[in-house]
């Protein structure tokens, strides 16, 4: 009995001697001037007990930026399994006479973000298009008389959510979600500058070279070396004419920065259709056939199905990378198999209602897409904790836990947008007590990457 005492009080102890480092590392913060006016919110608990360590502004909703990814993806697990994969088919109509199809070929497309991506082995770009060009000829068709469609009607017309800013969504990290994606929505542009500061910066090349329907006003200059990026694509979803702005620095032969494609689905279809007509421009009016105007035809023949890799390995991307466009995908996807709406709404309100039965109340969530992008989402720190203490206790947990990021020898989502900085995770001591976390912090001063430093420091303490 007095074993269990000592043991006890010994425990006890610890833990109050945690909460009093973390209660001096969090006073510090708020006399730095950086956060003047900033609010700071960390919640912690103890993983195996739930057991509360630490509480500082824990039902203060916040903009939590990336960390808002392992709300997408622990619902995703839950909801789709972590062995759902996405189909995207071939199909024709019309008749196929002499190698000659008198119809259209039809690619549909259920929301596979992977479609086209570098990240696999099997998604590549060269891999998909012969891919699908061998199961073209397979079936007798060597040339086409018609078009070749990009069907995406499945999840609507609204690619990216609203909420999303103006800076962000013509830029490689804002690229929206449709069911039919190609090469994560991206394109490159490669980049020439002058040797002054103030000189014009040429385009001189894209990747891929075709870009169909897209025109570039380049307003970009010189700055001195060492400068970096600042330079922003400001194209709006389904334009066609958009704004390259800022700099990049001097003396630059190839720098390279990265647009969101408004229609990656029409980049495919257009690309496959010049490689059937031998080399023949893709007529801009047949982009957009029909969409909008009249109910698209469905194929008569269904002849060809690709698979996408399993959840669990977008997933990896997903939360390692913290690539946007996948979660914008897994919501939309989250709102179609559950109530038949694919959109961004519709995601949001099952994950809503999911996590409302799970103890998390609706209001709480205030979320508006399914990647963080948004600087209007507001979450708490409580409610993160209680998402990552839920995921502990599934059969999906070690592919979530895997999926997680290693930063500063910690297991935790980051997240940044302007004035916003957030880790979500969990961490063990050298005793081997596990601790569940999350520390936003929102309307900082300053830079950033100072910031960061500053968090990672106080989640030293743990250690």
């Amino acid at each position: 009995m007095r074993l269990v005492i000592f043991l006890l009080f010994i425990t006890n102890s610890y833990a109050q001697t945690i909460s009093q480092k973390l209660n001096i590392a969090i006073n510090k913060l708020q006399t730095d001037s950086q956060f003047k006016h900033a609010t700071i919110s960390l919640f912690v608990v103890e993983s195996k007990t739930g057991k509360i360590i630490f509480d500082k502004n824990s039902q203060t909703g916040l903009a939590p930026a990336s960390c808002q990814k392992v709300i997408t993806g622990t619902t995703a697990f839950e909801l789709l399994g972590k062995d759902y994969t996405y189909k995207t088919s071939l199909g024709y109509d019309g008749k196929i006479d002499s190698g000659i199809l008198a119809g259209n070929i039809y690619i549909t497309g259920s929301g596979d973000p992977t479609l086209g991506s570098w990240r696999y082995s099997s998604t590549k770009e060269n891999i998909i298009l012969a891919e699908f060009e061998n199961a073209i000829k397979q079936n007798n068709i060597l040339q086409i008389k018609g078009l070749v469609l990009g069907d995406d009607k499945m999840w609507g017309t609204q690619r990216t959510p609203d909420g999303w800013i103006w800076q962000d969504i013509g830029n490689y990290y804002g690229a929206g979600a449709s069911a039919l994606n190609w090469r994560e929505n991206q394109y490159d542009l490669i980049l020439r500058s002058g040797k002054k500061i103030g000189d014009s910066v040429k385009i001189s090349s894209t990747r891929p070279k075709f870009l169909p329907g897209i025109h570039l006003i380049n307003e970009l200059t010189a700055a001195e070396k060492g400068s970096g990026d600042n330079a922003y694509i400001y194209l709006a979803p389904e334009a066609e004419t958009g704004f390259v702005r800022g700099t990049i620095p001097v003396n630059e032969d190839s720098f390279v920065i990265s647009g969101a494609m408004p229609d990656g689905g029409k980049l495919l279809a257009a690309t496959i259709f010049n490689d059937i007509a031998a080399g023949k421009n893709y007529p801009d009016n047949n982009t957009n056939y029909l969409k909008g105007k009249s109910k698209w035809h469905q194929p008569a023949t269904i002849f060809y199905t690709h698979t996408s890799p399993p959840l669990d390995s977008i997933m990896y991307w997903f939360l390692k990378r913290s690539i946007n466009l996948y979660g914008e995908a897994l919501v939309k996807t989250i709102g179609y198999e559950k109530i038949k709406i694919g959109s961004t709404d519709a995601g949001v309100k099952v994950i809503r209602d999911f996590w409302s039965k799970k103890g998390i109340e609706s209001s709480i969530l205030k979320i508006i897409d399914g990647s963080g992008l948004s600087p209007a989402n507001r979450v708490t720190t409580k409610a993160l904790v209680t998402v990552m203490q839920y995921a502990k206790d599934q059969n999906w947990f070690s592919s979530f836990y895997y999926d997680l990021p290693e930063i500063n020898g910690i297991k935790m989502k980051d997240g940044y947008i302007n004035g916003v900085r957030s880790y979500t995770g969990y961490i063990k001591n050298k005793e081997g007590v596990e601790y569940t976390f999350s520390f936003l912090i929102n309307n900082f001063d300053g830079s950033a990457s100072s910031v960061r430093e500053k968090m990672w420091k106080l989640l030293d303490v743990f250690k």
